[in-house]
C-alpha cells in the first residue's frame, strides 16, 4: 500500500511537472530590439532597465496577448535591421517609420502607433537654416539607415550643392546633438520630441526651426516570413484595441506630454 501511495504520489507530481513543462513549451519569447539612447520613445532608466513610450506600448500588447512573452533586446540603431534579418530579433519597436524602400524588404503592422514629424534642430540664435535647402553645403549630423538620413540621402540625389552628411560612429542621436552644440556640424533633422527631451537632459543651447519637414507613421516592424505573418496578423487588433480604449493616448500623454497618435 505504501508503494502504491508512493507511485500514485510520484505520478501526481511528474504530471504536475508535465503540465507546467508543456505551459512553458506553449509561451513563444519573441525579442524586440530597440535603442537605448532614444528618450523619450526607448531608453534605458536608471537602473539600467528599458522604458519609454516604445517600450510600454510593447508591453501593454504583451498583457493582451497570451502564449508570448515579448522580451527587449537593446540594439544601435545602424544594426537593428541587420539583427531582424538574421532572427537575433523577431521585432523592431523604434519609432520606424514606414516607407516604401522599408515595406518591400520587411513586414510591417498595418495600424500605426504613432505620428511622428522631422524637424530641423540648429544652435540658438543661427537664421540661415530655416528650410532642407538652406542645409546644401552644410554640415548635418546623419545615422545610417534611419528615415531621417534617407529623406536627406533623397534630397541630396537631385541638388545642385549635396548636404555634407556626417554620419555618427556611436549612431547615438544625443551625441549628433552635442555635436552641433560644440559646433562640429551645422544642423540635424530629427524627431522635435526626441530633440526636445535631450535638450532638456543635457542643458543644450539649441532649438528646432522652420516648419516640419515630413509627416510619417509609425509601425512595428517584422521579418518578412511565416513567424513574421503570424505576429503581423496577432498584433494588429491588439495595437487597434490600444487605439481605441484611450490607451495610447495615454501613453503618449505621459511619455511625449501630447497627444500623437495617428487616426
Amino acid at each position: 500500500m505504501i508503494m502504491i501511495g508512493l507511485f500514485a504520489f510520484n505520478g501526481i507530481v511528474s504530471g504536475c511537472s508535465n503540465k507546467e513543462a508543456t505551459e512553458e513549451v506553449k509561451e513563444k519569447v519573441i525579442l524586440v530590439g530597440t535603442q537605448n539612447d532614444y528618450p523619450p520613445f526607448a531608453f534605458a532608466n536608471e537602473k539600467n532597465e528599458l522604458t519609454g513610450f516604445d517600450v510600454e506600448v510593447m508591453k501593454e500588447i504583451d498583457k493582451k496577448l497570451d502564449g508570448y512573452t515579448f522580451d527587449f533586446v537593446a540594439t544601435p540603431w545602424d544594426s537593428m535591421f541587420l539583427a531582424l534579418e538574421s532572427n537575433k530579433i523577431q521585432a523592431v519597436i523604434d519609432q520606424v517609420a514606414k516607407t516604401p524602400d522599408r515595406e518591400e524588404k520587411f513586414l510591417f503592422t498595418d495600424e500605426s502607433y504613432f505620428a511622428a514629424e522631422t524637424v530641423l534642430v540648429v544652435k540658438s540664435g543661427r537664421t540661415d537654416i530655416q528650410t532642407v535647402e538652406d542645409l546644401e553645403g552644410k554640415k548635418v549630423g546623419a545615422l545610417a539607415g534611419d528615415s531621417y538620413t534617407l529623406l536627406l540621402e533623397e534630397y541630396n540625389k537631385k541638388a545642385e550643392n549635396d548636404i555634407i552628411l556626417k554620419y555618427s560612429e556611436s549612431g547615438n542621436p544625443s551625441e549628433i546633438l552635442q555635436d552641433i552644440q560644440t559646433g562640429r556640424i551645422d544642423a540635424y533633422v530629427n524627431d522635435p520630441i526626441m530633440i526636445n527631451s535631450v535638450i532638456d537632459k543635457f542643458g543644450l543651447d539649441l532649438e528646432v526651426v522652420g516648419q516640419p519637414l515630413v509627416n510619417d507613421n509609425m509601425g512595428i516592424v517584422f521579418k518578412d516570413n511565416e513567424q513574421g505573418e503570424e505576429l503581423k496578423v496577432l498584433i494588429d487588433p491588439v495595437l487597434k484595441e490600444l487605439k481605441e480604449d484611450g490607451t495610447l493616448v495615454e501613453l503618449s500623454k505621459k511619455w511625449t506630454g501630447g497627444e500623437y497618435i495617428p487616426e
